[in-house]
């Protein structure tokens, strides 16, 4: 982690090779789950420094930033809304891995773009822009931007699968289903590979900036048509299934128009199942990179579990009849369920977080932003607790009070031994008794049917 100084530092020495001065204000920017956003002013003007949180990070990527910023200049040649590049970080700098942008007006928060006045309007430029994004070829970017092989495409996301455990069920029926139904190739046009709401700016309902191009690749156009149009990424415009803007025929029609190309409605289909999966494992990778340190930010761990979200859209996708009578959901906790002992995890996490909201007022940037992220973080908890509630044997310690089991021949001693180490584990692994209980119990902790 580089402190705010020595970003500073380096930052200036990049913005010196482009002839501008130091920068001021510099202050970390919301959002951002895979690079970081920092704005900040020289000379007047505003600009965002977009960096990677580690070189380790950069490492399994495709290319480099010094690529990414060619690519969003070959777009904005084309007439793409991307941001003007003014100048790449170097090694010298010491700041690690990222370029320059002159900051763009507008908002990328979706609440407030899908509730702007012309949703249709925007709708036709965010087409617009994706037409011309794919008007790009090969030869207009630099050579290591890759082209997409479809079926190398599955067989990694399988392998990442197999990696993460292999054990989602609704995941490979998606990777059955997408090795079943894979198109066949078709010409490649520049993907932006990451095209849907949060990633674009907007005002009064004017499409004002396309962010994000680190995912750019060369494949099928449907790709890109198909991801902005998953369900996650329409927020809370489910009903608008274009982007959370509009209806997929006003959507389709509007890119046909600038593009010259007819959309195969069965490609888009094939897509949006497997850019489904792809986000899935993507984040399931959240979490590996938080485990292993390359990004220990909080928002990791918290998209991670955001994996359930694409299960459910997946299975949606591929039976909508899928959820059949006969299928009971896990029993909640009811509301008459009365419990009187120590405080339960999903207490814990709700106390933490009414606390965090009382100083929220007193936070502002990045910080607010982690405020968020952290309260979302301990309502999964407190809700998996709601289902999954931490609950004692009533029944079995009414039968040692009376006298019905003795401790001195019960089989369920061993799994009370081993209830006890695993709950002290999770409510004080520092109490000095454990490790003793452990290494006395360490024998006898087996559990007995």
């Amino acid at each position: 982690m580089i402190d705010a100084r020595t970003l500073a530092e380096g930052l200036a020495k990049a913005l010196a090779r482009a002839g501008m001065g130091a920068p001021e204000g510099l202050h970390r920017l919301t959002g951002g789950a895979t690079m970081e956003s920092w704005r900040f002013s020289s000379g007047g003007e505003d600009f965002v420094l977009r960096r990677a949180p580690s070189l380790e990070f950069m490492q399994d990527r495709p290319y480099g930033h010094a690529t990414e910023a060619a690519v969003i200049r070959a777009a904005r040649a084309a007439g793409v809304t991307a941001p003007e590049v003014v100048v790449e970080l170097a090694p010298e700098d010491g700041i690690g891995s990222g370029f320059v942008m002159r900051a763009l007006p507008g908002t990328p928060n979706p609440k407030e773009i899908l509730a702007m006045e012309d949703p249709a309007g925007l709708l036709r430029q965010v087409a617009r822009d994706l037409a011309r994004i794919h008007s790009l070829r090969p030869g207009d970017v630099p050579g290591d931007v890759p082209v997409m092989d479809y079926r190398a495409a599955i067989a990694d996301l399988r392998r990442q699968f197999e990696e993460a455990g292999g054990d989602r069920p609704i995941i490979a029926l998606g990777l059955k289903w997408m090795e079943d139904n894979c198109p066949e190739p078709c010409e490649p046009v520049l993907n932006h590979g990451d095209y849907r709401m949060g990633n674009i700016l907007a005002e009064n309902s004017d499409l004002t900036g396309v962010l994000d191009w680190e995912l750019a690749h060369f494949g099928d156009s449907h790709e890109d048509l198909a991801f902005g149009c998953m369900a996650v990424w329409r927020f809370h415009r489910y009903d608008r299934p274009a982007l959370g803007l509009g209806s997929l025929a006003d959507y389709f029609a509007a890119y046909e128009a600038e593009s010259g190309r007819t959309v195969d409605r069965d490609r888009f289909r094939y897509w949006l199942v497997h850019r489904t999966v792809w986000w899935a494992m993507g984040c399931l990778r959240c979490a590996r990179v938080w485990r292993d340190g390359s990004d220990r930010m909080l928002e990791r761990v918290v998209i991670s579990r955001r994996t359930s979200e694409q299960e459910l859209d997946l299975l949606m996708l591929l039976e909508e009849d899928a959820l059949t009578d006969g299928i009971t959901p896990k029993e909640r906790m009811s509301d008459d369920y009365l419990y009187f002992g120590e405080a339960q995890t999903g207490e814990i996490a709700t106390a933490v977080s009414e606390w965090l909201a009382t100083i929220k007022d007193r936070l502002e940037g990045h910080d607010r932003f982690q405020l968020a992220v952290a309260r979302n973080a301990l309502g999964i908890l407190a809700r998996q607790y709601a289902i999954c509630p931490r609950v004692s044997d009533k029944e079995l310690a009414d039968d040692f009070l009376s006298g019905k089991r003795s401790m001195m021949t019960d089989p369920t001693i061993p799994r009370l031994r081993r209830d006890a180490l695993d709950k002290l584990e999770t409510d004080s692994p520092k109490y000095p008794a454990l490790a003793v209980a452990r290494a006395l119990w360490s024998e006898s902790t087996e559990v007995i049917d």
